[in-house]
This record gives C-alpha cells, structure tokens and sequence, in this order.
C-alpha cells in the first residue's frame, strides 16, 4: 500500500501540483493507511476497504472535532488517491465516490478594512517592526496585497516573470494555469529594491523571494512572517497570506470592479468561487444600511 501511496505523490510531483499540495496529500494520506493498520501488522489490501469503512473513518475524524474544512480536505486526498488507483488497476471500484463530503459552515470570510489594510503596510514598510529582511518583506507585503496572489504563487515567482517596464507579473496558478497580474507603483518600488538586495547562494538561483541562506523562500515561511508583522504591528495573530488575498479582491469589488475581472485576476477557474466576495461586500453594505438608514 505505501509503495502505491509513493507512486501517486511521484504522480502528483511530475503533474506539477504544488509542493503545499503534495506535502498536505501525504500526511492525510499516511494519517487515512495509519488508522486501517492495526498494531504490528502489515496495511490491510486496498480492496478491502469499503465505502462503510471510509465513513467510519470520517467519524473518527469528526469525533476528533476537525473541521469541516480540514476534513473535505482530508477526503479529497483520498478521493483522488482512490481515483488514481482505479486508473492504474489497483482496485476493483472505487468506495470513496459513495461517501459524501462534510457540509461547509456558510460564514463569511474575515476581511480587513482597506484602512486596516493600508495601516498594516504602512507599518511594515516604516519599519515598525525590524526584522532581518526587512527589505525582502516589505515586497512580500506588497505582492500579497497589491495581486492577490496565493502563497504559492508568491514563493514561486521567478526573476523572468516581472515586467517592470509595464508592471506585470506573471503568475504560475493551480492546474499549471498561468496568468498575467498588474501590479502598482509601491508594489514596483518594493520589488526593484528587493531585488537589488537578493544575496542568492547558488549562482543560478532565480527566486524572486529568498530566506537567510539564499534560497527560496517557503510558503510556510511567508505564512510565518504574515503572522508576525500582524501580531506586532496589528495585535491580530489570525491573520495570514490568504487575508491580503481576501481583501484585495473585496477591496476591488467594492470600488466597482466586476467579477469577471476579479476572477482573471484571482486566477479561479469558476465564477462561483469568485462571486463569495460579492457576499462579503453585501454583508457589509447591510451593515451600513443598517446603522445610516433612518427606516433600518
């Protein structure tokens, strides 16, 4: 079984799924063969595992009190593994079809004002809080929130992708999807001198962004260095790369941009994902509604 788990990961690697993604996969799925292993014995045969156990283990997982996110999460790593293997001749059928996934809360996500926003990167830039690539960080701040970019995407931004004569950047997404993302003049004041500061160990290193030794920089790196600055700076420890990408694209709705523009730039490969911000803008039109309208 693990040799076929290694197999899906070497197949995932070679379809360009994002370190991030291969590295969630493989813990799920060590997680999804440890609990069918019984002590000292050997992982039971993929065939024997139905679509009854698989909902078994989903209540294992509920009962560990997951949630639902990290729990669809979870399923779809085995899904797809379930999938691969079918492909491949593996298995007979494939059980995880019959299970359903777990129902999202419908909450809307947080969103920091544009004053919170713009305050949390004046902060940064001022050098409130000075770390020892106070440089490097600034540009990731800028990056984050001037296009909206997913952590990945920013750790995986190379030299040849920025355009700084016309102040575009290009953007590898999900699905190996590339897309072309403007970016504004202190995103490019960031970036120029980010650059002229890079220290790459190896000669023919071409990241963007790199960490002390010279290399590039990880996506849970940058997570931390969010978490961080919005500690420091903002007294919010909730805060991370996904936040700036929420409020970039609230932001830009609510200043009258439409949705299909905010998609392009998002790279969503559905309008629907896209529309969840329309819902956040709505949410917060009500709210003012509510507290200006003399009939509320």
């Amino acid at each position: 079984m693990r040799e076929l788990l290694r197999a899906y990961l070497e197949t995932l690697a070679r379809e360009n799924a994002s370190p991030h993604t291969i590295r969630n996969y493989e813990s799920d799925l060590e997680q999804f063969v440890a609990y069918f292993t019984l002590p000292n014995a050997p992982p039971p045969k993929l065939n024997d595992i139905d679509a009854l156990a698989m909902r078994e283990w989903l209540g294992a997982l509920h009962r560990q009190e997951l949630t639902a996110v990290t729990i669809r999460r979870k399923l779809a790593a085995v899904r797809s593994w379930f999938t691969f293997l079918e492909r491949e001749g593996k298995i007979d059928k494939n059980p995880a079809r019959l299970v359903r996934s777990a129902k999202l809360p419908k909450t809307l996500p947080p969103v920091m004002t544009p004053e919170q926003t713009g305050n949390l990167l004046d902060d940064v830039a001022a050098g409130k809080h000075e770390g020892p690539n106070l440089v490097r960080d600034v540009a990731i701040f800028e990056v984050l929130y001037g296009c909206g970019v997913r952590v990945s995407e920013l750790v995986g931004m190379n030299l040849d992708d920025i355009d700084f004569s016309d102040r575009w950047i290009r953007i590898r997404g999900k699905g190996r999807k590339e897309r072309q993302v403007p970016f504004g003049g202190k995103a490019l004041a960031a970036l120029e001198r980010c650059v002229g500061e890079r220290h790459p160990t190896a000669a023919g290193e071409n990241a963007v962004f790199l960490n002390s030794r010279g290399t590039r920089l990880t996506d849970r790196s940058v997570r931390n260095i969010v978490k961080l600055y919005a500690t420091v700076l903002a007294a919010d420890s909730s805060l991370h790369p996904h936040s700036l990408r929420h409020a970039y694209a609230t932001h830009l709705l609510a200043d009258g941009a439409d949705l299909r523009s905010i998609q392009e730039l998002l790279g969503h490969a559905r309008l629907s994902t896209t529309q969840r911000y329309t819902q956040v803008a709505l949410s917060d039109l009500m709210a003012a509604y509510d507290k200006a309208h003399p009939k509320a």
